[in-house]
């Protein structure tokens, strides 16, 4: 069982999954992301997607982009709009890539 897996269950169902958890009390009293939270810990499940990025290297463009956030700081220090539009936009551009390939 995996947290996504738990996620999608309705709160019946949790509580029924939590009847099996040994030392989990007051679970019929609970909402369902606090039973989820409490179900997770017990079970040591990580409480978060890991989700994997296809098609790009992420540290690569990670790379860029503290790069660029470098020369944004520089072009508001020059106080040079023209520069700050231009990194400002890569940067976008750049993040959006990275969430595209997150699958």
């Amino acid at each position: 069982m995996d947290f996504h897996e738990l996620r999608v269950m309705t709160i019946a169902q949790l509580r029924e999954a939590a009847e099996g958890v040994e030392g989990l009390t007051g679970y019929t009293q609970m909402r369902k992301n606090a039973l989820l939270g409490h179900i997770c810990r017990h079970l040591d499940i990580p409480m978060h997607d890991h989700r994997k990025v296809v098609g790009i290297d992420k540290s690569t463009t990670k790379r860029q982009i503290r790069e660029l956030k470098q020369q944004r700081d520089a072009a508001i220090a020059a106080h040079d709009g023209d520069e700050l539009k231009r990194v400002r936009r890569h940067i976008h551009r750049l993040k959006r890539r990275i969430r595209r390939a997150t699958s």
